[in-house]
C-alpha cells in the first residue's frame, strides 16, 4: 500500500471539513452537505482505482 494513497485521501477530508464547516457557519447548510458528498465521491473514485488494482493482482496470482 502507498502512503501517497493516505495522504491524499487525508488531504481531501481537511479539505472538505475546513470548506464544511465554513458553510455551516455561514448557514449555508444544503452546500456544506453538497460538498460532504462530493468529497466522498472523490475518495470512491481514487478507492475505486486501488480496488481495481487488488482485482488484477489476485487475478494474476491465482491466474484466474
Amino acid at each position: 500500500m502507498n502512503i501517497d494513497l493516505i495522504f491524499q485521501i487525508a488531504g481531501v477530508g481537511i479539505v472538505v471539513a475546513v470548506i464544511n464547516q465554513l458553510l455551516a457557519r455561514a448557514g449555508r447548510d444544503e452546500q456544506a452537505l453538497l460538498i460532504t458528498i462530493a468529497g466522498l465521491v472523490v475518495v470512491l473514485f481514487i478507492l475505486t482505482e486501488q480496488i481495481g488494482t487488488l482485482f488484477e493482482s489476485i487475478k494474476r496470482i491465482f491466474n484466474l
